[in-house]
């Protein structure tokens, strides 16, 4: 049996050892995501904040339903989206956050001679677009299981990306960015389509909301400057960024 003093020595050792492994883990956090910060923030957030911006959550599978309502055309206008993009019979296009292949399979028809990549990280999303793939007998798409850090595409590969209503919940945007932007031509545009944080009227929640300001500031940071907004849209900013 211990003494008394044993128990003691013992007790101050494990609250050492306690404080050392909280430090080590401490550093450990800091050294490797200085970009993030982390407090409570948004019920529909994550808690973690990158450029003084709320991370959302990721809108699961089980949304798909939402994402091919058919008042979206009428809402988003997804036609007038397309026809901003100018795309061409031969482009090769990245749709980044593909969900259930809304806008892929129209752009493959524009696209006709050329290929979209339709870059999702659920791969429940990824079997939707393979099965309408097949039953529309689609030839010039590409699903790619991303992962929340790289797009997962070839290096100087794309002529245009697209991103509707998704960025603003990609878990590590500074990291997924830089991979976007090695498979970026160096002529590729990147669309990027958020609600506009600007309007209040948008009936759309906050965090899955951004303002013009704050994308051009992320945008920077990943090697990117903005080349228009096209204001044409209902709710949604139409962001066209290059590289700089």
């Amino acid at each position: 049996m211990l003494s008394d003093k044993a128990v003691k020595r013992t007790i101050r050792l494990l609250l050492l050892l306690a404080l050392s492994l909280l430090q080590t883990q401490c550093n450990s956090q800091k050294s490797g995501d200085e970009t993030y910060t982390y407090k409570t923030g948004d019920w529909n957030g994550i808690g973690k904040w990158y450029m003084g911006r709320e991370i959302a959550r990721v809108m699961g599978y089980q949304g798909m339903s939402w994402l091919e309502r058919p008042e979206r055309e009428e809402e988003e206008r997804t036609s007038l989206l397309l026809k901003n993009m100018n795309i061409q019979p031969g482009d090769t296009i990245a749709d980044i956050g593909a969900g259930s292949g809304y806008h892929v399979f129209r752009m493959a028809k524009l696209a006709q001679d050329g290929l979209i990549y339709a870059v999702d990280i659920q791969e429940e999303m990824l079997a939707e677009i393979r099965r309408k793939m097949e039953a529309n007998g689609v030839g010039n798409i590409k699903p790619v299981k991303g992962s929340e850090k790289s797009v997962n595409l070839p290096e100087n590969s794309v002529d245009k990306v697209l991103i509707v209503d998704v960025y603003h919940e990609i878990g590590f945007p500074k990291e997924l960015m830089a991979s976007l932007y090695k498979a970026m031509r160096s002529d590729a545009k990147l669309f990027l389509i958020e609600y506009r944080a600007e309007d209040p009227l948008v009936p759309i929640k906050k965090i899955h909301k951004m303002s013009e300001a704050q994308a051009v500031r992320e945008m920077k940071a990943a090697g990117l400057k903005l080349e228009q907004n096209i204001g044409n849209l209902p709710w949604q900013h139409c962001m066209v960024f290059v590289k700089e």
